[in-house]
């Protein structure tokens, strides 16, 4: 009987590694343990301690790792998080403010200055709609609960204002007092999805907005990527071209079911319809992993990641990953 290396990885409970997570799908060579947790446990857990053998990353986080000498974690180019970020930008329902363009000279609250997809919102902002990044003053801080700090220590550049909110408020307190004009945030504020009307998206029509962006520039932003333990990966590489086919089989296994029709197997009336308008817009593969599909994406967010004084320098797209995780024989 083989042995199985056995790896605990923490993951988000995704459509896309369900097939992982109830051990339909086996790694090859691998006794798998996926714990589900929520994002920002996994990130502060495994930033802060590398408390897991593998886990889901935010990708602004993982680079910033890899610009100390000594980095704990290398990566595959699978991608379980993705979103277009046009509609994270949230404002007080009686604000004035209708356009991106009207974002410069504003007080806006971020969860940490280094979140992805603050990275993506402020480089989109600053290329496409005249909003340099030091153009706005930034304020750090949980959205719904006090007392969240950066994982990360940073070193800005001069002019970018970045502080943190007192430790007993929150971003959403602030934005309904009037201290904050606008939030960036990868969630959608509570009071939103319990149906509070205080609150609305800066923008009336976001999805017309990401959908001219995917045209304008065919990216669909990746949030985060998977990670090993780098001490882990240099005793048994071959774990990453493991690790890799494991996932991509996971999300066939369930790209394969999204339209089908005669069963709802998810809770969504009109999903058919999603799926067809999503595929006409994005193509039949809209969720790619592996480095080839996903390049132009990579090289813009590592370039936002330099200008904004985050990465030590201008990374490109295969130093991020494990060469055995590149060199797929199915994607």
């Amino acid at each position: 009987m083989s042995v199985r290396v056995p790896i605990t990885i923490a993951c988000w409970d995704y459509d896309r590694t369900q097939a992982l997570a109830d051990g339909r799908i086996r790694p090859e060579g691998v006794d798998l343990t996926y714990l589900a947790l929520p994002v920002e446990e996994t990130f502060f857990r495994m930033a802060r301690y590398q408390e897991f053998d593998a886990a889901e990353m935010s990708l602004s986080s993982y680079v910033l790792s890899l610009s100390g000498n000594d980095s704990p974690f290398v990566a595959i180019p699978i991608f379980p998080s993705r979103a277009f970020r046009h509609n994270g930008i949230y404002v007080r329902a009686q604000s004035p403010l209708r356009e991106l363009s009207e974002l410069a000279g504003k007080t806006v609250g971020i969860p940490e200055y280094q979140v992805t997809a603050a990275v993506w919102i402020r480089g989109i902002l600053a290329e496409f709609h005249q909003v340099p990044v030091e153009s706005v003053r930034y304020r750090t801080g949980g959205l719904q609960q006090s007392g969240r700090v950066e994982k990360i220590q940073l070193s800005l550049p001069a002019g970018v204002d970045v502080e943190p909110v007192p430790a007993d408020q929150t971003l959403t307190d602030l934005l309904l007092s009037g201290e904050l004009d606008a939030i960036y945030s990868p969630r959608t504020p509570q009071s939103m999805l319990d149906g509070d009307i205080s609150i609305r998206r800066l923008l009336a029509d976001p999805r017309a907005a990401e959908e001219e962006y995917f045209t304008r520039t065919g990216i669909f932003p990746i949030m985060h990527v998977i990670v090993l333990r780098r001490d882990l990966y240099q005793s048994h590489r071959w774990l990453a071209r493991s690790l890799f086919q494991a996932f991509v089989d996971a999300k066939h296994n369930v790209q394969q079911k999204l339209g089908e029709t005669a069963a709802n197997r998810y809770m969504l009336p009109w999903l058919y319809a999603a799926v067809e308008q999503t595929q006409s817009v994005m193509g039949r593969d809209f969720w790619p992993y592996g480095l080839k599909a996903n390049d132009t994406t990579l090289r813009t967010f590592l370039r936002y990641s330099y200008e904004q004084g985050l990465a030590g320098r201008l990374f490109e797209p295969a130093e991020l990953f494990a060469p055995e995780s590149l060199q797929a024989y199915r994607i």
